[in-house]
């Protein structure tokens, strides 16, 4: 899939005829399709399989739920969807929890909104339902003025490949699998799901998730949290390593670094990865993590023991078992899901050379 993605990227970057976009843009939407699929039917096997564990370690609950809506605010406004978001101010900064589990959560419901939602609107809200010096309960409600769910649809939406109706099936596609993944990822930190719809007039999901308050103070503005401005000037002539096993990937990555001018050097494991960020000075280090040898994740940490202030993004299929903070704990700056999507690839890539001359400034 990274393959496929890549190479409709090079592609659409040639001088085509009218009718060959037409079908590129079919072959990339039936990507996403596929991808969405794959990703769904591999997170439901490893819930149904008790092979998910939930993990618990301090994060910044509200920085994650605006990562959430800045990742969805493009498919919103395709489907010409406001988003309105209220956060209760009397939630604590950082809560211990399983972050990369909650951001599932709220992306499956708040992507399932906006499919079902056309030039309507859509409630994101997060609330203090009760609070101590130790613990907080955080009500979470995603509303949509979307299509709604008939009373008889309600009993089975949150079962596996199933969807509101046909007729909603062949109109809208997807995979009927997002709501499984989102009752099954609540089970297992000990909440539920609560439905309330109306055929035609909308529908409202809504949860509650127990929190233990981390005694961290800090609240200090994090440099990924940054905003920036895609430039592609600050990409030319800035050194770039890729480090990758695959062969095909290698070449694919490489072209689509090059049309933005930048300077690249392939690596194809680990061990060569640490050799070459001694003998070399790099402005950013595109870094796989599934490799022969060492893993990706050993590499940068061996890396990091020399020098601490090249940017590292990770480049992996992450699926719903990895935590996001184990990544940026071994000593990365940044990941991109594979397959990448274009525009967030290059954002990312673009936004730790501008934080990393930020901090060197």
């Amino acid at each position: 899939m990274y393959t496929v993605s890549g190479l409709i990227h090079i592609i659409f970057e040639e001088d085509l005829k009218p009718e060959q976009n037409e079908h590129l843009n079919s072959i990339k939407f039936y990507r996403k399709y596929l991808l969405s699929l794959i990703n769904n039917i591999l997170d439901l096997n490893k819930l149904e399989a008790n092979k998910v564990e939930i993990e618990k370690a301090p994060f910044n609950l509200k920085k994650r739920i605006d990562g959430v809506l800045v990742a969805l605010k493009k498919s919103a406004e395709v489907k010409k969807n406001n988003i309105h978001y209220e956060y209760d101010p009397a939630l604590p900064n950082e809560v211990l929890g399983d972050s990369l589990k909650i951001s599932q959560i709220l992306i499956n419901l708040i992507s399932n909104s906006i499919k079902f939602t056309e030039n309507g609107d859509i409630w994101v809200r997060v609330s203090c339902v009760e609070k101590t010096a130790k613990k907080v309960i955080v009500h979470f409600e995603v509303e949509d003025t979307g299509d709604g769910i008939s009373k008889k649809k309600q009993n089975t939406i949150f079962e596996s490949f199933s969807q509101g109706s046909l007729q909603i099936n062949r109109k809208y596609g997807g995979t009927g699998l997002g709501l499984s993944i989102v009752k099954n990822l609540l089970e297992l930190m000990g909440s539920k799901i609560y439905l309330e719809s109306k055929l035609g007039e909308g529908s409202k999901f809504w949860f509650n998730i127990s929190y233990e308050i981390s005694e961290s103070k800090e609240n200090i503005a994090d440099v990924k949290d940054i905003e920036v401005i895609l430039e592609n000037d600050i990409l030319e002539n800035k050194a770039i390593m890729i480090v990758e096993d695959n062969k095909i990937n290698q070449m694919i990555t490489k072209k689509i670094l090059e049309k933005k001018k930048m300077v690249c050097t392939v690596v194809d494991n680990g061990i060569d990865a640490i050799k070459q960020a001694k003998k070399e000075n790099f402005d950013v280090i595109l870094m796989d993590i599934h490799m022969p040898g060492i893993s990706g994740i050993e590499a940068t940490k061996k890396i990091r023991e020399f020098n601490t202030t090249v940017p590292i993004i990770a480049l992996t299929a992450i699926t719903v078992e990895e935590n996001l903070e184990d990544f940026y704990k071994a000593g990365f700056n940044e990941f991109i899901p594979k397959p990448f999507n274009a525009e967030d690839f290059f954002e990312k890539i673009n936004r730790v050379i501008r934080n990393n001359d930020f901090l060197v400034r």
